[in-house]
């Protein structure tokens, strides 16, 4: 009994899409819901789950492209991200048009994260760790022997840095915070596949730059 964690890589840019649940409330947490919101709320509807937050790792286009669609369905849900991140989120409809996507227009968070901040669902808790680097608010959670990374954390890579907002001193600050993670900490990045602490500090390219 506990944490469930569900993933649905959504898009052309295949965004890894998590919904995080409690399996005895039944109350879900969906992160990063980058497009095909129909499948996402189809595994909501078909594990009988309940969407009480939505939570942005970041506000990259490809990571909230479902978001008008999710919010308008579960209209209760808490929409939340980090307070760093609104100018990059309110760019992202013409950062999307720049790559050539549409996206629709963002409803406005209800919440805003800070550092140490908790996002939790019945039983499963998470700490917000304010990750800047590929975006000045880009956020993982962390709770449970849970890493959730976004895009500041790839098996074997790290999110770019040479975008709007990104910042490569942050992220290597951000990288050298996440490597202090307990070795067996898995992570469940906002690409790819998953990982853990311990594969990181071994195989990450990046492990030379702290």
């Amino acid at each position: 009994m506990g944490i469930v964690i569900g993933r649905i890589a959504v898009g052309q840019l295949e965004v890894n899409c998590y919904i995080v649940s409690d399996d005895t409330t039944k109350e879900a947490i969906v992160i990063d819901p980058g497009d095909e919101p129909d499948r996402i709320l189809g595994y909501l509807s078909e594990k009988g789950l309940v969407l009480v937050k939505i939570v942005c790792t970041h506000t990259h286009f490809d990571h909230i492209g479902a978001l008008p669609e999710i919010k308008e369905v579960s209209k209760n849900a808490s929409l939340q991200m980090h307070k760093d991140e609104l100018t990059i989120y309110k760019q992202a409809k013409d950062m999307a048009a720049v790559w050539g996507f549409h996206i629709e227009t963002m409803p406005a968070p209800d919440v805003l994260l800070t550092e140490g901040s908790e996002v939790s669902v019945g039983n499963v808790k998470f700490k917000v760790l304010h990750t800047p680097g590929h975006t000045p608010g880009g956020i993982c959670m962390y709770g449970s022997g849970i890493l959730i990374s976004g895009d500041t954390l790839f098996a074997g890579s790290i999110g770019r840095t040479d975008l709007p907002g990104g910042n490569l001193p942050a992220m290597k600050a951000s990288f050298k915070r996440l490597m202090a993670l307990p070795a067996d900490t898995k992570v469940f990045p906002g690409h790819g596949p998953a990982s853990t602490i311990a594969n990181e500090l071994r195989d990450n390219f990046f492990i030379d730059e702290i």
